[in-house]
C-alpha cells in the first residue's frame, strides 16, 4: 500500500480563493486526511515536505483527442474519424488511444492528471468516448469512465467530409436528420428489444441506448449559436437530459438560453488561428460572459489542436479578459470533473478523491510558475529535475 505524506502545502480554498497551509496523508491511491498538522510515520511512508509551494487538484481537460491523434508520426497516427460512414456510434476512442504517446508524457509534466479523449467530429454520429488518467502503459488500467458519452457533430465538419462527394450530409438539415434517424432507430430497437422481438444484436443500435436511457451523456460538437440550439432541440426530442456542447465559440449570443437550459460547455479551443469561419468570433473573454451568464464551463485545449501542456496558459488568458481567478482555476479542475460525472472522485482536494495532485513553484495562475511535482493516484509520477530544490523527498 503506497503512503505518501504532503507536508506544509500551500492550498486554494476554491469557494472563496483564500490560501492556507495544510498537510495531506495519502493512502491507498486516496486523500485519507487534511490537517494543519499531521504527525504519520510508517515504513513505506514517503515524506514530501512542499516547503509551501502551491497544491492544486490535477488538472482536468474534458475534451481532447489525445493518444488517438498522435503526436511526432504524421498521418499514421490519425485515428480520429471513421469517415467510411457518416454514422458511427458504435467505434470507440478506447480502441484507437495509444499511452505511449508523447502527449501523455507532457500532460504529466504540466499537471493534467484526467482527460477526456473522444473521435473527431467528422460524422455527424461518431462514436463513444471516455475518461482516463494520464499515467500508464496499459490503457485498461487507466480507465476512469468508458464509455463516457455519444458524440454528435453538427455543422461545417461533416459537411465539409461527406457534401463534397454528394454524399448526405450536404447540408446542416442533413445533419440533424442523419443524427435523429440514428435515435428513432435506436427508439425502435430498445423497444423490440425490449418486447423480445430481436433475434441478432445490432451493434450500432446498442452504443445509442444508453444515451436514451440517460446512463451516458450525449456530447455534441457545434461552435455556431444555430448548431447548438438545434443540439439542444434535438436532445429534447429525444427527451435525452445529459447534454454537453463541445467547444461553443459563439455560445456568448445564447448565452441566457444556455443556462435557461443548463446545458454546461467545454469551451475551446480558445489558443488556435481561426482557422475556419465557425472560429471567428474565438474570444479569450467568452469564458467570462459564460459564468456571469450562470453558465457551467470548463476550459478544454481539444488538444491536439492546443497542446495539452496549454491548458494552464488558457486558464490564465481568460483571467487577463475578465474571469474571476478562482473560476479561471475551477475551469481547469472542478467543472471538468463534473461535466464529466466523475466530481465525486476529481476536482477537489478533499477527503476520500483521488489523490491526484499538483505542486506549482508559484500561483498555479502565474505564468512563470512551473510544474515541481504531479501525483496521480497517489503515486509521484514526476518530479521537475530543475526545481527539485523547491520540495524536498524522503
Amino acid at each position: 500500500m503506497q503512503l505518501v505524506l504532503l507536508k506544509n502545502c500551500l492550498l486554494i480554498d476554491m469557494n472563496n480563493g483564500e490560501t492556507h497551509k495544510k498537510d495531506i496523508l495519502i493512502e491507498d491511491k486516496k486523500i485519507m486526511q487534511i490537517s494543519e498538522v499531521i504527525d504519520f510515520e510508517a515504513e513505506n511512508l514517503k515524506t514530501v515536505d512542499v516547503k509551501e509551494n502551491y497544491v492544486i487538484p490535477g488538472m482536468v481537460d474534458c475534451h481532447t483527442h489525445m493518444g488517438i491523434i498522435e503526436e511526432s508520426i504524421g498521418k499514421l497516427g490519425l485515428d480520429n474519424n471513421e469517415t467510411s460512414d457518416p454514422v458511427t456510434p458504435h467505434i470507440r476512442a478506447l480502441d484507437a488511444v495509444n499511452p505511449m504517446d508523447v502527449a501523455f508524457l507532457d500532460a504529466i509534466k504540466c499537471g493534467v492528471t484526467t482527460i477526456m479523449c473522444s473521435p473527431g467530429s467528422n460524422n455527424p454520429v461518431g462514436g463513444q468516448n471516455f475518461v482516463m488518467k494520464t499515467y500508464g502503459h496499459i490503457l485498461d488500467k487507466m480507465i476512469v469512465k468508458n464509455p463516457l458519452g455519444l458524440k454528435v457533430a453538427f455543422g461545417e465538419d461533416p459537411i465539409s467530409t461527406y457534401g463534397t462527394n454528394k454524399k448526405c450530409p450536404v447540408t446542416r438539415m442533413g445533419v440533424a436528420a442523419l443524427i435523429r434517424e440514428t435515435f428513432m432507430r435506436a427508439q425502435d430497437y430498445m423497444y423490440n428489444k425490449e418486447q423480445g422481438k430481436i433475434k441478432e444484436r445490432d451493434i450500432k443500435m446498442e452504443a445509442v441506448i444508453p444515451v436514451l436511457k440517460g446512463e451516458i451523456y450525449l456530447r455534441a460538437h457545434a461552435h455556431r449559436a444555430d448548431d447548438m440550439v438545434t443540439a439542444i432541440r434535438v436532445a429534447e426530442e429525444f427527451n435525452i437530459k445529459k447534454l454537453v456542447i463541445e467547444h461553443g465559440t459563439d455560445a456568448q449570443v445564447i448565452k441566457e438560453y444556455l443556462a435557461e437550459k443548463k446545458v454546461p460547455i467545454a469551451l475551446g479551443p480558445v489558443l488556435t488561428p481561426r482557422i475556419k469561419i465557425e472560429l471567428k468570433k474565438r474570444d479569450y473573454s467568452l469564458a467570462m460572459h459564460l459564468v456571469e451568464a450562470g453558465v457551467k464551463m470548463a476550459l478544454i485545449t481539444d488538444h491536439p489542436y492546443n497542446a495539452i501542456d496549454q491548458l494552464r496558459a488558457v486558464a490564465i488568458l481568460t483571467v487577463s479578459e475578465g474571469l474571476a481567478p478562482i473560476e479561471a482555476l475551477k475551469a481547469i479542475t472542478l467543472r471538468g470533473a463534473e461535466i464529466l460525472g466523475c466530481d465525486d472522485r476529481l476536482g477537489k482536494i478533499e477527503v476520500g478523491y483521488d489523490a491526484d495532485l499538483v505542486v506549482f513553484s508559484g500561483h498555479p495562475l502565474d505564468m512563470m510558475s512551473r510544474t515541481i511535482v504531479t501525483i496521480i493516484n497517489g503515486d509521484i509520477v514526476y518530479v521537475s529535475e530543475r526545481r527539485k530544490d523547491r520540495i524536498e523527498i524522503k
